[in-house]
């Protein structure tokens, strides 16, 4: 924070920090996150490649994993400029506009994977408990409504933040200890008095990741009822083992977020380095890790990839 005559002034950027206290080996550094964003960009690419091209993938679970390829596309895009330009660049300054921008694409695609998981559990949901009724339940035209409904409230409960945080005062020092905005940490450079947003966030996330996880939930208590009355084990193995993709992008999905969520409000003391490396798992490894492992536990997928590359 910067005075003039002790006249406090809104500074015009925000500084990225980077990986503090690294700053000579950000060069090294780069390779790694250069790799994982690398990957994670063609393994989503191919993944909705081979679902595009191939007739017999033209299903809702594999619809709904198109959908996870593109949020995890955008995921990956909108930390990686900044990123990268800091490691290789040194470029560290990002004008409030940018950094708003950013905070809000980062949000609004996670919240929108957010609802794709929870679409997701609801497929696996009917094609276990109501195998029968799986046609008529899931058509392409409801496949199509909850994937824009998905896109629209990612995007919609987002939209009041920009707009919120353009409004504040932030008269507090403007370094930021990521390689990219994080709204939690934008908030904390403010002066003004910031209620209004944090009932705002409190309430989007309540609504938005807590309805999600709940219906996953719950879509598995149903799950599990059914499996469990099937008398054969090796049917019971089968229905749980269509489940286990989904289970794995869930968990890498959602137990980086809450702690991300419980460090920011409950840990004052937490150490920077924790909280860097807590900030890049939660970007960077759900879009690494989601084609892989459906990749390598989606037969489908995985008897495609082979073929592609034997061609």
């Amino acid at each position: 924070m910067s005075a003039v005559n002790g006249t406090k002034f809104q500074p015009a950027a925000f500084f990225l920090s980077g990986i503090p206290g690294l700053e000579d080996v950000h060069v090294w550094i780069s390779i790694p996150f250069c790799l994982i964003y690398v990957t994670s960009i063609l393994g989503n690419s191919l993944i909705l490649f081979i679902i595009k091209t191939d007739p017999n993938l033209h299903e809702p679970m594999y619809i709904f994993l198109s959908m996870l390829a593109v949020t995890d596309i955008g995921l990956s895009i909108s930390t990686m400029p900044t990123t990268l330009g800091i490691f290789w660049f040194n470029s560290r300054e990002i004008s409030q506009d940018a950094c708003f921008a950013q905070l809000s694409f980062i949000l609004s695609f996670s919240f929108t994977e957010s609802s794709v998981l929870s679409s997701m559990a609801f497929d696996r949901f009917v094609a276990i408990c109501h195998p029968l009724r799986y046609a008529s339940i899931l058509t392409p035209p409801r496949v199509a409504k909850m994937g824009l409904v998905s896109l629209l409230r990612g995007v919609g409960v987002i939209f009041p933040l920009p707009i919120l945080l353009k409004r504040y005062r932030y008269c507090h020092a403007n370094i930021l200890s990521h390689s990219y905005c994080l709204h939690q940490e934008v908030m904390m450079t403010t002066c003004s008095d910031i209620r209004i947003s944090n009932i705002y966030g409190l309430f989007i996330t309540l609504c938005s990741f807590g309805l999600d996880f709940l219906l996953i939930l719950l879509s598995y208590g149903m799950i599990l009822k059914t499996v469990l009355n099937i008398a054969s084990h090796a049917e019971r193995l089968k229905a749980l083992n269509t489940c286990v993709s989904h289970v794995c992008i869930v968990l890498l999905f959602y137990m980086p977020e809450i702690g991300l969520s419980v460090m920011y409000r409950f840990v004052k003391n937490s150490s920077p380095l924790v909280d860097i490396v807590m900030g890049n798992m939660y970007l960077l490894v759900p879009p690494l890790m989601n084609p892989i492992v459906y990749s390598v536990k989606t037969k489908p997928i995985r008897a495609r990839i082979i073929r592609l590359f034997i061609k």
